[in-house]
């Protein structure tokens, strides 16, 4: 907007260009701009870059399908891979994603960390393992002996 100003107060392009610290192109192409659409035309410039492939709205579905576990959205065990997620978002929203791009996504849109799994084996017994830690183990513990009478007198 500054090298809109200066321009309309008669300011060479090329002086514009120094001032604002922008190539002589972009001022030409403001100036262009100004000439057909007047200031009006600057404002209408969209965001910089690749648009987004979700929305909002679809992040906030896709984390629900995530928290719904991998096994309910098909898959053979409860483990996320960052594949799996890429084919997950493929499949229900149709937007292509690598593997390291949904990395950022669960990182930095939707706040996750990575997470690694337990390793406990399904057979296991908490009731078994907290009674045998309450009643077992304390009597297989090694107690201190009583220390002698110190021999430094």
């Amino acid at each position: 907007m500054s090298a809109a100003k200066l321009l309309n107060g008669g300011v060479r392009q090329a002086e514009v260009a120094r001032q604002v610290k922008v190539s002589r192109e972009s001022v030409r192409r403001w100036s262009n701009q100004i000439a057909k659409q007047g200031m009006a035309g600057l404002k209408k410039a969209a965001r910089a870059g690749r648009p987004p492939g979700l929305s909002a709205a679809e992040l906030k579905k896709l984390e629900t399908l995530l928290q719904a576990g991998p096994e309910k959205a098909g898959f053979s065990n409860g483990l996320w891979t960052l594949d799996r997620i890429a084919q997950l978002i493929r499949q229900h929203f149709q937007v292509k994603y690598h593997s390291g791009h949904v990395w950022w996504i669960l990182r930095q849109k939707l706040g996750w960390s990575c997470q690694r799994p337990v390793g406990r084996a399904r057979e296991r017994n908490e009731a078994a393992i907290h009674d045998w830690k309450e009643n077992t183990w304390p009597a297989l513990k090694k107690k201190p002996s009583k220390k002698a009478a110190s021999s430094s007198s």
